[in-house]
């Protein structure tokens, strides 16, 4: 099933509805349209390119029912005055400067505002891609070479690899202009909205705990304790097992029985009484937890291949080529 979504505006920075129209396709899979077309720039050079989206909604999406029947809820627009609804038509943008006090603005100001949409990424800046910390990346969108784009993406796409440092551009989406970070990773082009600096609150503005509280020694009790914990980088590894248990309830809802889930109680308080005598009993848990998933697979293999070799004849095994 694939989901389009059709707009209706009436003027830039106006109101807008969106309906999604869902449409089976059968026996075909078809790629995204892109969220946005243009070219990416630096320097001299332009590069025709296109944005597609590089995340999924995974839901799970619920609706809000009527209790005794199901029925849908819908919700409409309504004066808060005299309670009465509002058509698209009469609705306007307010800008409310004190409580009850608004400006109205309206598509034509917007208009004025609006940065010269030029359907440009303008890298403006290579910076180390270690200069810049995570709070401001925000959303990642893949970037395609559009139509007669493809060498010069790829040559683009092999200079930052070689370089290790990301562009920062600008560009215009959905008439406010983003700040990104274009960095490669694989074959591909990933184009990061970020925030300004304005955006984000500064460190200063809390008050975090001065490294003079903490000991020497439970410093390097907890360097043990995360050396104990080290792993690679595996995102298979981790997966949303909030949206797995709920899927459970709604399957086992639908053919009318009890889930199979059993709830997990944190044994531990969050009020910690002695931080060195918590941090020697968290030491050894991993590799406890470890060896004992490790027995539990040796042994499922012996039975498994115990039971193999009751029920299958010797001269009947199958011997590798």
């Amino acid at each position: 099933m694939v989901a389009f979504y059709i707009v209706e505006t009436n003027g830039a920075g106006g109101l807008f509805r969106a309906m999604r129209v869902r449409t089976l396709v059968a026996g075909a899979q078809i790629m995204a349209r892109a969220l946005w077309t243009g070219s990416l720039s630096f320097g001299l050079v332009n590069i025709p390119i296109e944005i597609h989206t590089a995340v999924k909604d995974k839901g799970p999406h619920f609706r809000m029912l009527r209790k005794k029947d199901k029925s849908r809820i819908q919700f409409q627009r309504v004066a808060e005055t005299d309670g009465e609804i509002v058509e698209w038509d009469d609705i306007v943008k307010g800008y409310e400067y004190a409580k009850g006090q608004f400006v109205v603005l309206t598509p034509q100001d917007f208009e004025k505002a609006a940065l010269k949409k030029d359907r440009v990424i303008d890298i403006q800046d290579f910076v180390e891609s270690d200069a810049v910390d995570d709070r401001y990346f925000d959303k990642p969108y893949y970037l395609l070479p559009a139509k007669g784009g493809a060498k010069a993406y790829a040559l683009l796409r092999e200079a930052i690899k070689a370089s290790s440092r990301i562009g920062v551009a600008k560009f215009v989406l959905r008439s406010k202009q983003r700040l990104a970070a274009i960095e490669a990773i694989g074959d591909a082009l990933i184009l990061s909205t970020m925030r300004f600096r304005d955006e984000l609150a500064r460190l200063d503005e809390y008050d975090f705990p001065p490294a003079t509280r903490v000991e020497k020694k439970q410093v390097q009790l907890a360097q043990r304790l995360i050396e104990e914990f080290a792993s690679k980088w595996d995102p298979e590894k981790y997966t949303d097992d909030y949206r797995e248990n709920i899927m459970k309830v709604v399957q086992a809802k639908r053919e009318r029985k009890t889930p199979d889930l059993e709830p997990v109680a944190d044994p531990q308080s969050a009020h910690v009484v002695d931080l060195m005598e918590r941090l020697r009993k968290s030491l050894g848990t991993k590799r406890a937890f470890t060896a004992k998933v490790a027995k539990a697979t040796r042994a499922g293999r012996k039975s498994a291949v115990k039971k193999s070799t009751r029920k299958t004849p010797t001269s009947h095994r199958r011997t590798a080529a």
